[in-house]
């Protein structure tokens, strides 16, 4: 259809726009796997060629500078990502999701049959390449839903609202794993499936204070009150993300402190990290998919009811 006057100067001021928003978030998509590739690179193919092929590939870099770029790298991509993402592209998720399951494996392989049992634990020690990474994405998980909630509460655009969502989702998913997994670990090395010690108890509050929001969300029919309500919750309920995090150093704790680089041994450097990246990329496809589904139940709610003809008028008279 051909537009003239200033209909034709309207739409074509909005198509401007439109291919400049669809422009910004492509070269926003390519920058987030750039920083994707950077985090890989530093954090993981370093490590492997230096152990593997005898290779420097670190590029002059000391060990807790390539670890600064993976974590950061890592952390920019994927908030990058969840902010490119427009709903529409589902092959964007199904990349990243394929990437992590393949990730995800090596790192399992390496973790169950190269990697060497540690010195003091053994064989027991090897849950360690699932539940670290567990316990750092929940954490991130739950860090993106309360973003989300803040950027909603600011802008009230309800794309961050399925974003919300989303996360609180895949971080109670990632929660639930991460108690499960202590479990099993806690009962060779402890003598117990579960002892309320303030990492284990401040993590359970945490998993229950955001399932509590998902509650609430299924609950409440009105999209605005139930936005509004659950981003009012999930700040909230934040406050215990750093509280779970710091309860090591603040209270007299079973639960062994954070570990770093320094604190880790080398041959146990790539299932860790190999796991990490893998579950880092299917937490932000998870994400990526659920904050769709979250989208369009909101587009079926408040689409305006269908229009009647005359007929089905004069029926229901």
């Amino acid at each position: 259809m051909q537009f003239t006057g200033p209909c034709a100067d309207f739409f074509s001021v909005e198509s401007s726009k439109s291919e400049g928003f669809i422009r910004m978030k492509r070269n926003l998509f390519w920058l987030a796997i750039a920083l994707l590739a950077a985090a890989v690179y530093f954090g993981l193919l370093v490590t492997m060629g230096d152990q593997y092929l005898h290779a420097d590939l670190s590029l002059g870099l000391p060990v807790g500078g390539q670890a600064l770029i993976a974590f950061l790298g890592g952390l920019a991509a994927i908030v990058i990502l969840l902010i490119a993402d427009d709903f529409r592209n589902l092959s964007r998720p199904k990349a990243l999701g394929l990437a992590g399951f393949v990730l995800l494996m090596l790192g399992s392989y390496f973790g169950l049959f190269v990697a060497p049992p540690e010195q003091f634990m053994g064989e027991t020690q090897r849950i360690m390449y699932v539940h670290v990474p567990t316990a750092w994405f929940a954490l991130v998980a739950m860090t993106l839903a309360f973003v989300a909630a803040v950027v909603f509460l600011f802008g009230g655009n309800y794309d961050w609202d399925a974003r919300m969502e989303a996360s609180i989702e895949v971080g109670v998913v990632l929660a639930f794993l991460l108690c499960c997994q202590g479990a099993i670990w806690a009962k060779p090395t402890w003598g117990v499936w579960w002892d309320w010690d303030p990492r284990l108890t401040t993590t359970a509050v945490l998993l229950f204070a955001f399932l509590g929001i998902l509650a609430l969300r299924k609950f409440v029919d009105d999209p605005h009150r139930r936005a509004m309500w659950s981003a009012v919750a999930t700040i909230v309920a934040y406050v215990d993300v750093p509280i779970v995090y710091f309860s090591v150093k603040w209270w007299n704790s079973l639960h062994q402190q954070q570990s770093n680089p320094n604190t880790v041994s080398k041959p146990f450097w790539i299932p860790l990290r190999a796991n990490a990246f893998g579950i880092l990329l299917l937490m932000t496809a998870f994400i990526m998919l659920r904050a769709r589904v979250a989208a369009l139940r909101l587009e079926h709610e408040l689409a305006p009811p269908p229009a009647l003809d005359a007929a089905e008028i004069g029926e229901n008279v």
